[in-house]
């Protein structure tokens, strides 16, 4: 997807979901949002993307207001639209009414001067599941140790 400087990771959101597709999406944001999450002040581990009316929304991102904002600043938690095309939005809307899945926000990047969003169609994982992944990934994590501790 896009290979551009991540400035915000959620990375919650692999171990909660079985990410299947991933979508690049703008944002409509205001200056001093831009600002901020540059300064790496944003937080997507809560947020979700919803679609209505024919519109992507990001809901719950938290991007804290810029430090050197005056009175004009941005209120931290309003939603913001997602740009994408009605295609993109229709395919993605289908997807989650018929199959039951989430839109999960991945990342926050920069492409270019612009700042874009990563987002993931996901499906939950059962808890099993992520004991599964903490049991593998701790098993990697010995076979590493152990052939470090041969060389």
């Amino acid at each position: 997807m896009g290979t551009g400087r991540t400035l915000v990771q959620n990375r919650q959101a692999r171990f909660n979901y079985e990410i299947l597709e991933k979508v690049e999406a703008g944002i409509a944001l205001a200056g001093t949002e831009v600002k901020s999450i540059r300064e790496g002040k944003a937080n997507i581990k809560e947020a979700y993307a919803d679609i209505r009316n024919g519109e992507a929304w990001l809901i719950g991102a938290h991007i804290s207001p810029y430090s050197h904002g005056n009175i004009t600043n941005h209120d931290p938690l309003r939603e913001r639209k997602l740009l994408l095309n009605a295609v993109e939005i229709h395919r993605l809307q289908v997807k989650v009414m018929e199959k039951g899945l989430t839109l999960v926000p991945l990342r926050l990047y920069l492409k270019g001067r612009l700042v874009k969003l990563e987002l993931g169609v996901g499906r939950g994982k059962k808890l099993g599941d992520k004991r599964e992944d903490i049991k593998k990934r701790d098993q990697e994590r010995e076979i590493h140790r152990a052939i470090k501790g041969q060389d």
